[in-house]
């Protein structure tokens, strides 16, 4: 399970759908020839039709648990076990709805599942593991070797340290080379936020405030929440900085460079303005950039603000990803940050303005690649350590980001989608949400519960450390330290022979 991981706190436990009707991929169908004889219940391994103990009816279909055609050349097949034939499978046309070419509607499912069972999907008809951009990510592939070193799972560590500086502050390290995003309170949901928090603690890993300021509700996993200092100092306090481990500055993200953070009025609820120090309803915007930086040397003073206030925590900058982002990146460095977090143009949420989804920054897997290389022949890639965001969709994108150079990510929207987020766009609204997973509407908000929500983010944490210890172990290595870099192991499909 790697380093610091704590397997006692680790319990996978199957948290199903919180929806009667998930969206299918595959449509059952029972004819008025049923007669309700259970046959279809007693066959199907996968709990597609269930009858109740003591009733004589047999539930309607639970579709999405249907693997579809594949199902047909198994003998327990429910089509041709039921002896009345009254059932009958077809593609559901809502299933296309779901989804877009980054996010497909394939994708969407697999993480669904691997949050309910806490383990890849067994499926074959699932294509969960890449997308369909046509490009990025979802055109490389691995180059496993065919005779690897036999090496056996419980000696793969999956840990990263986070302070590579060695200059005595608190020897970070996470038990899993992935945090959470900055999602602020305004942003989302409470119970969202604090089932990152929670699973954070359980994985020996962390998450981020986002730049709405610290809710007193997170206080319980103070040593594995990050406290962001963005633009508009919504909600800093010197208090808050001194009980992290780590802080982060933000300057910039990839999903809308050039802008600061926004939030409209909608959701800016009176406990959201309290926590913000602003007036209820107003719409919300952080400046860009901070106006108290404009060179390296007026950083190294934010920097120095918060180690002085923070004797022992660790410092993060992130950034978006312009085409200078490796001069950035070496800046930060001898600025003195710990971390250094590319934002690449993939990221953020529905809630990022048209005019900046269509201006995005630097592709991630660019950006990776030309930080990695920059900071080796400034000497200073072994001081610090690189974080990589926006995009990183599936355990296979964070193994893919590792090999071109990073030495862990962070995820934002694949927890959300882990909650049942459906990326219908609308997170800027109060209501928008109708998953209350955004939502700072209280009604909606109140739609999961944090011990539901926690649930479904270890397992899916728990199914992504599965498939990073499978990598690593057919790659022949003990540690996913060995990936950094190696680009030697990835090929991308449209050049290879």
């Amino acid at each position: 399970m790697g380093e610091n991981m704590k397997p006692s706190t680790v319990k996978i436990k199957k948290m199903p759908s919180r929806f009667k009707h998930q969206v299918p991929k595959y449509k059952i169908t029972r004819s008025d020839d049923c007669i309700n004889c259970g046959t279809c219940a007693k066959t199907c391994p996968y709990g597609v039709h269930e009858r109740p103990e003591g009733h004589n009816r047999v539930n309607p279909p639970i579709n999405y648990k249907c693997i579809g055609f594949e199902c047909q050349s198994k003998e327990f097949c429910c089509l041709t076990q039921c002896p009345r034939q009254a059932l009958s499978l077809s593609l559901n046309p809502m299933y296309e709805t779901l989804g877009d070419y980054r996010w497909t509607a394939d994708m969407i499912t697999g993480t669904w599942i691997m949050a309910e069972t806490g383990y890849p999907p067994e499926r074959t008809d699932l294509e969960y593991n890449v997308g369909n951009s046509g490009g990025g990510f979802d055109k490389l592939r691995f180059k496993f070797p065919a005779n690897p070193p036999k090496v056996d799972k419980a000696e793969i560590s999956t840990a990263i340290e986070l302070n590579r500086r060695n200059d005595g502050r608190a020897p970070v390290v996470i038990s899993t080379p992935v945090y959470g995003g900055g999602m602020s309170f305004g942003s989302v949901s409470l119970p969202t936020m604090v089932s990152k928090a929670h699973n954070a603690a359980i994985w020996n890993t962390f998450t981020c405030t986002g730049e709405g300021g610290y809710p007193e509700i997170l206080m319980p996993y103070d040593d594995h929440v990050i406290t962001q200092v963005a633009t508009g100092l919504f909600g800093v306090r010197e208090e808050t900085i001194q009980r992290v481990k780590i802080i982060e500055f933000k300057y910039a993200q990839g999903a809308k460079p050039g802008l600061g953070g926004h939030l409209l009025g909608e959701k800016n609820t009176e406990s959201v303005a309290k926590m913000r120090e602003a007036v209820k309803g107003a719409s919300l915007f952080s400046p860009f950039p901070f106006h108290s930086v404009y060179s390296i040397e007026d950083h190294k003073k934010h920097i120095d603000w918060i180690k002085e206030m923070n004797p022992i925590a660790l410092v993060s900058v992130k950034v978006s990803t312009p085409n200078d982002v490796d001069m950035v990146a070496v800046g930060s460095y001898y600025a003195g940050a710990h971390i250094i977090h590319i934002d690449g143009g993939y990221g953020g949420t529905g809630a990022a303005p048209d005019i900046a989804k269509k201006n995005i920054a630097m592709p991630i897997e660019y950006a990776i690649t030309k930080v990695h290389n920059f900071l080796k022949a400034e000497g200073a890639r072994d001081a610090v350590t690189l974080i990589a965001s926006g995009g990183i969709r599936t355990a296979h994108d964070l193994v893919k980001a590792i090999c071109l150079g990073a030495d862990g990510a962070v995820i934002g929207t694949a927890e959300l989608v882990s909650l049942e987020c459906v990326r219908c766009g609308n997170c800027e609204s109060g209501r928008g949400c109708s998953r209350g997973i955004a939502s700072t509407d209280s009604e909606l908000a109140d739609l999961f519960t944090e011990e539901w929500a926690t649930q479904r983010l270890t397992n899916m944490y728990h199914a992504w450390n599965y498939q990073l210890v499978e990598i690593l172990q057919k790659f022949g290595m003990k540690s996913v330290k060995e990936l950094v870099g190696r680009t030697d192991l990835l090929e991308h499909i449209d050049y290879s022979k």
